[in-house]
C-alpha cells in the first residue's frame, strides 16, 4: 500500500489558522459506515448522534508550552521544543539550528531561569538535554515558554488555552489532542445528564504525530512512541459498555491509539501504562472503539491512515473532498467529523 494513496487536494486557505470563538460551533461531518451516508450538522448536534449507554472516551493530556527560545554561551539564539520527559531534569528535545548545538554546547533561558546542557544526539536528530534551575520546572515553563502549535499554523495563538481542551489534566503533551477541542464543559454535561459516560485516558502526545511518512510503502514505516497510561475506574466505565453493548467512541486518533494497544480480541481494555508505537492503517481490524470522533487530518498522514482504516478508505476520500468542497476548516484548529 503506497503513501500516495492517502492523497487529496488541499488548498492552503482552508487550513484553520486561529481557533473558532465558541469551541462547539465548529462545523461537523457525520459519516455513516453503513449507509454511506455523509450529513453536515454543528459540534454541538453531536449529542442527537449518542445513546444513553454510550461511552466517550477522551484524553486528559495537557500541552506544556514546550517551545523555548534562548541563547548559547556564544550570543547565538537556538530555539527548543520539548519532545518527552525522559527522567528527572533530562528530556528529549528538537534543537534549532541542530548543526550549531553539540553535546557539552550550553544555553541559557528567560535570562537565567533555566539553563541547559546537551548530552547526547540522538538517532533522528534530536538531542538528549539536562535543565537546571531554581524552582518548580513546570512553573519556569509557564513564565518562558510558548505553545508548540503545529508547522502549518502562522498565527500567534492569542490565548494559551485555547490549544488545550476544557478537561486538560495531566502535563506531558507536545500537542493537543484536536479532537477534544471541540467540547465546551457545559456540552460535556448536556452529555452526562443525557446517560452518555465519560471515560478517561492520557496518552502524551509527541511531536512525531506531525512527521510525514517518508516511505513509498507505509508498511515500512516505523511510528514514533508515546507514553500513555489508563486507570482502573476508566477501565471499569469502558468496559461495562461494551458488557451491556453500547458503543465506546473514540475522541480522537490518541485516544483511540491507547484502546487498540490495551484491549484483548473481545475488546475489553486492563489497566495499564506503558508507551505505544501502535501503527493503524487499512487491514487492521478494530477490537475496542465501535466510532471516532477527529478532526481532518494531513495528506498522506498516519492519522488519515487511522481513519481510513476505520471507514474505508474511498468513503474518506470522497467526505474529504466534499469537505474541501464545502469550505470545511482543516487540522488542529478546524472542524470535525463524526465516523459513526
Amino acid at each position: 500500500m503506497k503513501v500516495t494513496d492517502f492523497s487529496y487536494n488541499l488548498p492552503e486557505e482552508l487550513i484553520a489558522q486561529v481557533p473558532i470563538q465558541k469551541r462547539d460551533e465548529s462545523r461537523l461531518m457525520i459519516l455513516n459506515r453503513e449507509k454511506q451516508t455523509i450529513e453536515h450538522k454543528i459540534f454541538k448536534d453531536i449529542k442527537e448522534y449518542l445513546n444513553p449507554g454510550d461511552c466517550l472516551v477522551i484524553n486528559d493530556t495537557k500541552v506544556i508550552p514546550a517551545r523555548l527560545y534562548g541563547k548559547k554561551e556564544t550570543g547565538a539564539n537556538v530555539e527548543f521544543v520539548l519532545l518527552k520527559n525522559i527522567e528527572g531534569d533530562i528530556w528529549e528535545t528538537i534543537v534549532r539550528p541542530g548543526n550549531k548545538l553539540n553535546v557539552g554546547a550550553k544555553v541559557i533561558f528567560g535570562e537565567g531561569l533555566l539553563k541547559a546542557e546537551i548530552l547526547e544526539k540522538l538517532e533522528d536528530g534530536t538531542r538528549k538535554i539536562k535543565f537546571e534551575y531554581n524552582g518548580i520546572f513546570n512553573e519556569i515553563l509557564d513564565q518562558i515558554g510558548l505553545m508548540p502549535l503545529p508547522p502549518y499554523i502562522h498565527e500567534q495563538l492569542k490565548e494559551k488555552d485555547r490549544y488545550q481542551t476544557v478537561y486538560a489534566k495531566h502535563q506531558g503533551s507536545a500537542a493537543a489532542p484536536t479532537a477534544g477541542l471541540h467540547f465546551t464543559k457545559e456540552l460535556l454535561e448536556e452529555l452526562k445528564q443525557k446517560g452518555i459516560k465519560i471515560a478517561k485516558v492520557t496518552l502524551h502526545v509527541g511531536i512525531g504525530t506531525f512527521r510525514p511518512v517518508k516511505v513509498e510503502n507505509i508498511e515500512e514505516h516505523h511510528m514514533h512512541s508515546e507514553h500513555f497510561y489508563i486507570k482502573k475506574e476508566d477501565v471499569d466505565i469502558i468496559n461495562e459498555a461494551k458488557k451491556s453493548g453500547h458503543r465506546v467512541i473514540s475522541v480522537g486518533t490518541t485516544s483511540t491509539r491507547v484502546l487498540e494497544t490495551v484491549a484483548d480480541e473481545n475488546g475489553f481494555v486492563k489497566e495499564t501504562e506503558g508507551d505505544t508505537q501502535i501503527f493503524i492503517y487499512p487491514g487492521y481490524k478494530f477490537k475496542c472503539i465501535d466510532g471516532l470522533i477527529t478532526n481532518f487530518h494531513l495528506p498522506e498522514s498516519t492519522l488519515l491512515m487511522l481513519v481510513s482504516t476505520l471507514a474505508g478508505k474511498e468513503f474518506i476520500l470522497k467526505a474529504y473532498n466534499e469537505a474541501v468542497e464545502k469550505k470545511y476548516k482543516f487540522f488542529s484548529f478546524g472542524d470535525a467529523m463524526f465516523i459513526n
